[in-house]
């Protein structure tokens, strides 16, 4: 009775193996709602020959669900095929190799990426985002780099030296030793090894030069780097003394403007030759986040301590609750009526300082309004930040000090020194009734957002590297969210 039960078991259709209303069904349903066309594009101009590709729809299925439930890797969604009955039902029976998905992921990552707004377009249209109160924060993600394969400036120019004259010291060996094979060819075998030409070099020399040739390539990208942000901080300190020397009272004080205006300037062409003399703004990401720009002396050359990484030079060194990682500053900006998130963007500068008015202003272009209330943490918070907010049609409240969780994080009252500035206007806004409710919510809203991502569904660790690939994984993780809160939304409320 047993072998013919488990007979009718295997005889059914994969689509009978999962209950009614389970999660992959849903998957496949909004699948089928999503504007797929410029990705089935990608794959229609690539080469024709060779195998059929899989599905687009089941790929696009197979990584949404799997960033929606835990399993991000290639291999583990491989695996799955074959070992997890939703993954079984999902893939129709197909067994795509990792490989297969991982260049999947890879080469249509651009357009992967764009599923995020769909999906919560999707959400806005059942209702899910009421743009009431949004709340920012960020949180820190490990890069696929260990922080011990960074390097700083200083030590790049002490391994640089040493390597150097390891390399020299190895080269004069190798001659001598050759100078003796050309005399005795017996102990050319004998040194050298048999077979070997007298022009190889030991692969302990060669292993040398690799690692100077990576070294030297770090070193020169760091003090490229360096010397494009010094420039740009050359040419605003110019164009604020060019400004002093237009209107300052005082003609002696306009002509010592008007020297430091043009030192600057020239400085400035000599670091940046190709540069335009009006940019001073500094590096953004395709969100418009600033960017991790190295710490620079006033030659233009890096700090001793600044650092690049050899596995993946856009992640950067980040404190994590009392720890350091080598990662990625992820930033998600989430609706308060369900925890949709309605933002997300990542940067690998590790403050927030410079990310709310890029968030709200994708906050706008994804949800089509802004906010009525915006909160975010004393890490967002800058004058220009508080300025900008009501131009982009949104009630800020934004910590003016930094505190631990267990304490206040609005601040003490201002007293009547504090004058009318920014700062204290935000300060006595935070301390109204009102505001202290509004802010209190700020925890409530996004925070449990990254424990629903980094504990519920282990997200901890990206599999990509480089700032644009991180870009469009978290992307991909942000649509698994929004994607099951709106199936759990719809099983409660069903439209």
């Amino acid at each position: 009775w047993l072998s013919r039960g488990l007979g009718d078991v295997y005889k059914r259709q994969p689509m009978e193996w999962l209950p009614e209303g389970h999660v992959v069904y849903f998957v496949l349903d909004v699948v089928g709602q999503l504007d797929l066309g410029a990705l089935v594009d990608d794959i229609q101009v690539q080469d024709p020959r060779g195998t059929r590709p899989y599905s687009p729809q089941m790929m696009v299925a197979l990584l949404l669900y799997g960033y929606a439930v835990g399993v991000f890797s290639s291999r583990k969604l491989e695996r799955s095929t074959y070992e997890s009955v939703p993954f079984r039902v999902l893939a129709g029976g197909e067994h795509p190799h990792f490989t297969t998905i991982n260049s999947f992921r890879k080469r249509h990552l651009a357009r992967l990426e764009g599923l995020f707004v769909q999906v919560l377009r999707l959400c806005q249209k059942a209702g899910m985002v009421k743009l009431g109160h949004v709340a920012l924060d960020g949180t820190k993600v490990q890069g696929d780099a260990s922080k011990h394969k960074a390097m700083s400036h200083q030590r790049m120019g002490e391994e640089e030296q040493r390597l150097s004259e390891e390399i020299e010291r190895l080269k004069r060996q190798v001659g001598s030793l050759l100078e003796q094979a050309e005399e005795v060819d017996a102990s050319e075998d004998a040194q050298l090894g048999e077979g070997q030409r007298a022009e190889d070099l030991p692969a302990e020399l060669k292993r040398r030069e690799d690692r100077l040739a990576r070294i030297r390539q770090a070193k020169a990208e760091l003090e490229a780097e360096a010397s494009l942000a010094r420039a740009r901080a050359l040419r605003e300190q110019a164009a604020r003394a060019e400004n002093i020397s237009e209107s300052d009272p005082d003609e002696a004080e306009r002509k010592r403007a008007a020297t430091r205006a043009h030192s600057r300037r020239e400085k400035a062409r000599e670091l940046d030759p190709s540069g335009d003399d009006d940019d001073t703004t500094p590096p953004v990401t395709r969100d418009g986040l600033p960017k991790h720009e190295p710490a620079v002396q006033p030659d233009g050359t890096p700090q001793p301590s600044a650092q690049r990484n050899f596995t993946d030079p856009d992640s950067r060194l980040m404190e994590r609750g009392g720890s350091f990682l080598q990662g990625y500053n992820c930033q998600a900006a989430v609706d308060e009526a369900h925890q949709v998130i309605v933002a997300q963007a990542v940067t690998n500068q590790s403050p927030d300082n410079g990310n709310l008015v890029p968030m709200l202003e994708q906050v706008r272009a994804n949800c089509g309004g802004a906010p009525t209330r915006t909160t975010a943490d004393a890490g967002y918070w800058s004058p220009e930040a508080a300025e900008a907010c009501p131009q982009l049609g949104t009630d800020a409240y934004i910590s003016t000090a930094r505190k631990k969780h267990t304490e206040d994080a609005i601040g003490a009252p201002p007293t009547c020194c504090d004058g009318d500035d920014a700062r204290a206007q935000m300060r006595r806004k935070l301390q109204t009734a009102a505001g202290k409710e509004i802010y209190r919510r700020r925890k409530a809203v996004v925070e449990p957002v990254f424990g629903q991502v980094k504990e519920a569904r282990g997200f901890r660790r990206f599999l990509l590297r480089g700032l644009s690939s991180v870009q469009g994984e978290w992307s991909l993780v942000c649509a698994g969210h929004n994607l099951l809160k709106l199936f759990r939304h719809l099983q409660l409320e069903p439209v």
